[in-house]
């Protein structure tokens, strides 16, 4: 099978699942990028993309399959009290039965970005939990967030190999019809993320992946006019 590419932090929507696959791994963090962020204040009534600190955020969390994408979401929804947004779910609600072919992938990436936009309207901050394999998805989502008054961040997931294969081997009753030969085909054929961006190492604990999320949410919401290394 070929593949192409969908909860409320705090509060599950969307219909989502649980990434079985962020729980109980060993490694370390080795370190992170930068989250896109823009600085200054929106004027009441704006609709300019200069964002503030009290601005709506729109974050993406991407990265091939098995690496902990859905566990990274979760955490920064928590954070921000926002609503996580999983292809994998918006995929099987459009297409029940599922062919991965680029038109099925295309509507699936609209409907995400229609569903983060609504949110974002209405005042609240949104993840979208995607693969997001090429520039141009995560492109397109940085101007969308810009175009709508959010503050756009992405995450990049990253995890050991040998803790992906032993994650997808188990994980159950999930959204993604992923396993560890999909996992490799994507990551290939993943671009590399050239924007400003968090790069989330899933190869620990899931409490080490969360307290990245955090750091990284709480050194960008302290200096929104500033990236940092």
């Amino acid at each position: 099978m070929t593949q192409r590419e969908g909860s409320r932090g705090g509060r599950i929507a969307e219909g989502d699942t649980a990434d079985s696959g962020a729980e109980g791994d060993s490694g370390t963090h080795t370190g992170s990028a930068t989250a896109e962020a823009d600085g200054g204040t929106r004027p009441a009534g704006s609709v300019t993309g200069v964002v503030g600190a009290e601005d709506p955020s729109l974050v993406v969390v991407c990265g091939p399959p098995g690496v902990g994408k859905t566990t990274v979401a979760g955490a920064a929804a928590t954070q921000l009290d926002a609503t996580v947004v999983r292809t994998d779910v918006v995929r099987k609600e459009l297409f029940p039965e599922p062919t991965y072919t680029d038109g099925e992938t295309a509507a699936v990436y609209e409907e995400l970005f229609d569903r983060g936009r609504e949110r974002v309207a209405a005042g609240e901050s949104v993840v979208l939990d995607g693969t997001f394999r090429t520039v141009a998805l995560r492109d397109r989502a940085v101007a969308a967030a810009r175009e709508c008054g959010a503050r756009p961040r992405v995450f990049r997931v990253v995890c050991a190999e040998a803790t992906v294969r032993e994650r997808l081997a188990s994980r159950e009753a999930d959204a993604s019809d992923a396993d560890f030969e999909i996992h490799r085909q994507i990551r290939r054929e993943f671009e590399p993320v050239d924007c400003d961006h968090h790069r989330i190492d899933n190869s620990g604990t899931t409490s080490e992946t969360r307290r990245q999320v955090e750091t990284a949410l709480d050194a960008v919401t302290a200096r929104p006019d500033r990236l940092d290394n």
